[in-house]
């Protein structure tokens, strides 16, 4: 590979802390931008010809969607931001004004409310195991935590403050890029938390860890860790199995498949802040949005409130109409029914 991509790919290691994986991608990323080169100095390569590398090649000769090509953009533009304003190789960067492929919206599915409700009764609370579980997806539930979020959790995330005479928790989860915010507990999760913490099954599990920590929630089987070895940080969920867990109890719920997946009950947590019209920056607060545009989807979710009010005080229901009589019969209660 060109040398100055090379570079490029160490210095965003070393100075701009891209994972590995992602380091993987913009190699071959810059594998391919080589092969479509065919010995062409990527020096003098201008914005035109880029911009046919990034939209008409990708798409006819890859057959890549218009997602898929994202990734792409992104690392051409950080090769010449980088051969520009750090390098000084090139008098101009020819690659700012590439697009990024436009993308369609996609609504997210949140679970449902009373699929919520069925989840939060499917762990066996005379076990350990389904107190921690209980207070897992009540997290998830009830703060929207990401599930990353989750798993990382240590002890020392939980605080307490009192609030108008009462000692309310609030947890502080560290997710994407590392960014911490501040969650109030509601009051279900706070409790569920609380008797995770006071019980004698993880009092006798060493969950320390190198800070002087310990590692909130603890897994109790790990048939790939010795016996003498799993303590501390290997007693912390991954994030597979976590997920795991809450397929476990959603699949014995009978909840559909669609709405096991932790971004579900994330979505819900977002819609339910959207439909009791929580404020818009609030809620971005609360969901850790660094992008407004990422919460306000939520208002396109939250139409359930609405579509009530609209059913209460539209000028129509007050009125006498031809489909009066039978929206009167489709609404009554069968007799009988509670």
């Amino acid at each position: 590979m060109n040398r100055l991509m090379e570079e490029f790919l160490l210095f965003k290691a070393d100075n701009k802390g891209l994972a590995d994986r992602s380091i993987r991608a913009y190699r071959d990323i810059l594998q391919r931008f080589e092969d479509w080169l065919d010995g062409r100095d990527p020096l003098i390569i201008d914005g035109d010809q880029l911009l046919a590398f990034t939209g008409p090649y990708l798409h006819k000769a890859l057959h890549l969607a218009p997602v898929s090509r994202t990734p792409y953009v992104a690392c051409i533009r950080e090769l010449y931001r980088y051969l520009w304003s750090v390098r000084k190789a090139i008098p101009r960067d020819p690659a700012a004004s590439i697009p990024y492929p436009r993308k369609p919206r996609k609504l997210p599915t949140a679970m449902e409310l009373s699929n919520a409700e069925r989840l939060m009764w499917a762990p066996d609370f005379n076990r350990f195991e389904g107190v921690r579980d209980a207070a897992m997806l009540a997290v998830l539930i009830g703060c929207g935590v990401r599930i990353s979020g989750l798993v990382r959790l240590n002890e020392g995330h939980l605080t307490t403050q009192t609030i108008d005479g009462e000692t309310r928790m609030a947890i502080r989860p560290i997710e994407k890029g590392d960014k911490e915010r501040l969650i109030p507990v509601p009051r279900e999760a706070d409790l569920l938390l609380r008797v995770y913490l006071e019980h004698p099954g993880l009092a006798e599990i060493d969950r320390g860890t190198e800070d002087g920590d310990q590692v909130l929630f603890v897994t109790t089987r790990n048939r790939r860790c010795p016996a003498h070895e799993y303590y501390g940080e290997r007693r912390r969920f991954s994030t597979r199995g976590a997920f795991a867990m809450l397929r476990r109890h959603g699949m014995a719920a009978g909840i559909p498949a669609a709405q096991l997946h932790p971004h579900a009950l994330r979505h819900l947590y977002g819609t339910e802040l959207a439909e009791e019209a929580v404020d818009v920056l609030e809620r971005q607060q609360l969901m850790g949005h660094a992008d407004p545009k990422s919460t306000s989807i939520y208002t396109h979710l939250a139409i359930r409130k609405l579509t009530g009010s609209v059913d209460k005080a539209n000028p129509l229901s007050k009125v006498s109409t031809p489909v009066s009589q039978l929206l009167g019969e489709m609404t009554r209660k069968p007799t009988g029914a509670r």
